[in-house]
């Protein structure tokens, strides 16, 4: 039967626990409808170093090697001798010696015979054997991502198992173990992405508004490409999720070694991968947009950086913020009784680390929340829709904070009544 296959190339798309794949056979595990393979490869430019192979998922009709997912890419295996398998509930990535080199980490007893399937949507599963793909896995590569969110994985943390999903680049263009920059949700007030180079951040998406991240308005016109995407905070998760609503067009969301977020779709007339957004494209995007704090950046403006009303520069020989070392101090410090807000419309909010959330209040309640807390410096709805609703308080400096020409939302700053 297995001759009969190979003369109609019908792939297989399972392992069993009597299969292995090495990297000898060439064999690959190709997903139902040939859009995913799964199997051995060696980047291009390793032919320098000696062998380095590693285990991962790749677009299968794309003549342009595209791959998704790396198993194995802080530990390649290094000579042609490698054996991935099943043993026990686990799937396991054997070297020449024999020593494991990769493995799904799951611990328990085997309660039934287990499969690995690697699905439609390029999702490589371990699976009860019996379970006829419904959504039970053991373990799944959309949890462990690489560099992509494909579309249908989620991008945060799972509650449950406390699994924060994170984005982490390349080292280069063929070198797959984990680079330098990284993508992921941080819960320090409202929930947030931060791309961190390293241990520094380098851009912050903004919470979500309830229709986009406040930092990236640009998100609203991803319609336009078929892309319809997600936000979930509840008590099982806090995650970000994308699908095409378009059959049979490639997206991908791409953590790139160079520090940019990018959102790519597949061009079959033209044969390449159209860019379709890069994060971080103005000076106002990068973290924090303007160094000192209470100060917003405008991308339209000369200079770009200014103190918020009611703030004045610390030097006062440098009325422009051209001197990241300035900061931005109050005129008049604040009472706590008589002060006002000022309103700043289309802003992208501050950073929320230790802000305080209440989604049930609206701005009404939420100004009066603030005005009874000394300590509250600004204040915003957290959601956009209908009107607005919930509340953030901040309790410190605003940092990072941008307005823009046509997105933003409404942010009030509190200061002293003489100054507004």
């Amino acid at each position: 039967s297995i001759m009969f296959r190979l003369a109609f190339s019908i792939y297989v798309n399972t392992l069993s626990p009597t299969e292995s794949l090495t990297i000898a056979s060439n064999r690959t595990i190709v997903s139902l409808g040939d859009d995913f393979e799964l199997g051995f490869f060696k980047p291009a430019a390793s032919l320098r170093e000696g062998d380095r192979w590693y285990l991962g998922i790749w677009y299968k009709t794309i003549p342009v090697r595209t791959y998704v997912w790396v198993a194995n890419r802080d530990n390649p295996l290094s000579s042609s001798a490698g054996t991935l398998k099943i043993s026990g509930i686990n799937l396991v990535l054997l070297n020449q010696s024999n020593i494991t080199v990769w493995s799904t980490n799951l611990t328990g007893a085997v309660r039934s015979q287990v499969v690995a399937e690697l699905l439609p949507n390029g999702n490589f599963v371990l699976r009860d054997s019996k379970s006829n793909g419904q959504d039970v896995f053991f373990w799944q590569s959309f949890d462990h991502p690489t560099d992509t969110l494909l579309p249908h994985m989620k991008l945060g943390l799972d509650r449950k198992t406390e699994n924060n999903r994170v984005l982490t680049s390349w080292k280069n263009s063929y070198d797959p173990s984990s680079g330098y920059l990284s993508y992921k949700l941080e819960m320090l007030g409202l929930p947030e992405f931060f791309m961190w180079r390293s241990k520094v951040p380098v851009f912050r998406s903004g919470p979500w508004d309830g229709i986009r991240f406040s930092g990236i308005p640009e998100m609203q016109i991803w319609k336009h490409i078929n892309i319809s995407y997600n936000f979930t905070e509840n008590t099982e998760e806090v995650a970000y999720t994308y699908r095409v609503t378009t059959p049979n067009v490639y997206a991908r969301l791409m953590m790139d070694f160079q520090g940019f977020l990018q959102l790519s779709t597949w061009n079959p007339a033209m044969s390449e991968w159209n860019m379709f957004w890069l994060s971080s494209t103005d000076e106002c995007d990068t973290y924090p947009s303007c160094n000192p704090t209470n100060s917003y950046c405008d991308a339209n403006k000369m200079p770009r950086c200014n103190c918020i009303k009611g703030f004045v520069p610390g030097n006062p020989q440098e009325r422009s913020l051209n001197n990241s070392f300035t900061e931005c101090l109050r005129k008049t410090q604040l009472s706590c009784s008589g002060d006002g807000f000022f309103l700043m419309r289309k802003m992208k909010l501050p950073a929320t680390t230790g802000a305080i959330v209440d989604k049930r209040i609206g701005v009404k309640e939420c100004e009066e929340k603030c005005i009874n807390n000394c300590n509250c410096t600004a204040f915003a709805n957290t959601n956009i829709q209908d009107g607005g609703s919930g509340c953030v308080i901040w309790t410190s400096e605003l940092t990072d904070i941008r307005s823009y020409a046509d997105a933003g939302q409404d942010l009030y700053v509190r200061v002293a009544a003489v100054d507004l």
